[in-house]
């Protein structure tokens, strides 16, 4: 196979951790995917149950999208301060402070009495997945150096990365539905309790990077400026694009933001070194995983109401019907990233996946209340379960190809913030749009249970046409953008 390696410089020569045997290879792999595909099931599998947990705790269509995107704003908000934490402390000992952060914060939200306790559990989870995740991902690098293990390592992060989202929704439903939907939460105190066990054993412990210091008042400002725009898109539904309280939480949320880099030009040790962005290959990389998944946390929000209100499945059926997602997803990220990543330069790679998911949305356009599953929506979930696939792994190797080993922690930290921002902000404008939609559906037609559920499904598809629409744009842009060559060729 050709070399497949990901270039990542070390600062010395004691930067790198000696190479642990196989077996311990395997164990480490399989932590470091499980806490990834931790991470990556709680930004989704609260969606399947939040129809019941909506329910019980009262709160209202235009509320809902609180308990997905306060975990996702703040996972994506601190990302660069976990990266930061990870150079610092160590990547092992911050993997290890995010897991405990993490099972006590799923915890509380799983004991939540209101929507405000349920967003405040889900937002401190966000906030230590945002440790997890840059240490795992530059714990990856460091501890896979040959060049076809690499591979193969990246390619199983990929499919994880990509497909945990999904498998969220079906582990959310069987849950919800022979359980209560407030086990969604306790499962991950459990799974911390393992993750934790199999780490000490089988992770490396290499040296912290280094750094002057931690700079707390970025983080604020970076966590700040996204949930403003995110309360921003979110209070859309509510009060309309032109209203006050949208245009200045927009406009709050566009000068925090602007505050937070001109920031980084200016204090000594920055959160995000604008260096990391000089590289055109990473930017495109991230435009490319943050647009991917506005379009796959947009469908995953979508299916869950259409299925459960529109179709009246029960929680493990709808659960259950975004499985052949995820197996596209996993087969896709493994056979063809894997396969192709050294023959196919990534930007061919990338653009194609983003188009061949865009087509899987474009189907979904065409739901109508009288649709099945059959068609449009197992053909539309094959489709951007296959793209997603195709994309995500040479997207995460890009992103970090060529990352020093004293900002490994942050540059694994950007490309995830890319996921986490495209998810926060995705949710929050699809759903809003997907409001507006119906409420403007049901002004124009006369009132009655079929009027109802016309105007649901046409909000879904509102919805999701404009989610094509992004990534057929992000498609064009990342192709023109990224230049590098064939992963078996030196950037």
């Amino acid at each position: 196979m050709p070399d497949t390696t990901v270039t990542t410089t070390t600062a010395g020569p004691a930067a790198a951790p000696p190479a642990p045997p196989p077996t311990r290879h395997r164990l480490a792999l399989a932590v470091i995917v499980s806490a990834q595909l931790m991470t990556a099931l709680d930004a989704t599998i609260v969606n399947i149950a939040l129809p019941s947990a909506q329910h019980d705790l009262g709160f209202d269509d235009g509320q809902r999208q609180w308990a997905v995107t306060a975990y996702t704003v703040c996972f994506a908000g601190l990302l660069l301060f976990g990266g930061r934490v990870a150079d610092v402390v160590g990547r092992r000992r911050a993997f290890r402070l995010g897991l405990t952060g993490f099972a006590l914060a799923s915890l509380l939200a799983g004991l939540a009495p209101t929507l405000g306790v349920l967003a405040a559990g889900r937002a401190l989870q966000g906030a230590f997945a945002a440790l997890i995740t840059p240490s795992v991902l530059s714990l990856l690098a460091v501890t896979f150096t040959e060049p076809r293990e690499r591979a193969r390592a990246f390619a199983v992060y990929g499919a994880v990365a990509s497909s945990g989202a999904a498998a969220g929704l079906l582990l959310g439903g069987v849950i919800t539905q022979y359980s209560d939907w407030r086990w969604c939460l306790f499962v991950n105190v459990a799974l911390a309790g393992v993750l934790l066990a199999a780490g000490r054993r089988a992770l490396p412990d290499p040296p912290p990077a280094g750094g002057s210091g931690l700079d707390a008042g970025s983080a604020l400002l970076a966590t700040g400026g996204l949930a403003a725009v995110v309360l921003g898109c979110g209070q859309a539904a509510r009060h309309g694009w032109s209203s006050a309280i949208v245009a200045g939480s927009l406009a709050g949320g566009v000068i925090l933001l602007a505050a937070f880099a001109l920031r980084q030009t200016r204090v000594r040790d920055p959160l995000l070194p604008l260096r990391i962005l000089a590289d055109r290959d990473r930017v495109g990389a991230c435009l490319a995983v943050g647009t991917a998944v506005v379009g796959a946390f947009g469908m995953f929000l979508m299916l869950t109401y259409h299925l459960q209100v529109v179709l009246h499945y029960s929680p493990a059926r709808a659960g259950a019907a975004v499985l052949p997602m995820a197996l596209a997803n996993a087969v896709s990220g493994y056979q063809l990233g894997n396969r192709l990543m050294p023959r196919v330069p990534a930007r061919v790679l990338i653009a194609a996946g983003l188009l061949v998911a865009a087509s899987g949305l474009l189907l979904i356009t065409r739901l109508t209340p009288d649709s099945g599953y059959l068609t449009p929506i197992l053909p539309a979930e094959l489709l951007v379960g296959a793209g997603m696939g195709t994309l995500f792994p040479p997207a995460f190797q890009l992103a970090i190809r060529g990352a020093t080993q004293r900002d490994a922690g942050v540059t694994s930290a950007v490309v995830n913030a890319a996921t986490q921002v495209g998810g926060s902000v995705g949710t929050a404008v699809l759903n809003s749009l997907a409001v507006s939609a119906t409420a403007a559906f049901l002004t124009a037609h006369a009132p009655g249970p079929s009027a109802h559920q016309a105007a649901l499904v046409h909000g879904y598809a509102t919805a999701i046409a404009w989610a094509a629409g992004l990534l057929t744009a992000a498609a064009a842009a990342t192709f023109f953008l990224i230049r590098a060559p064939k992963n078996n060729e030196k950037k």
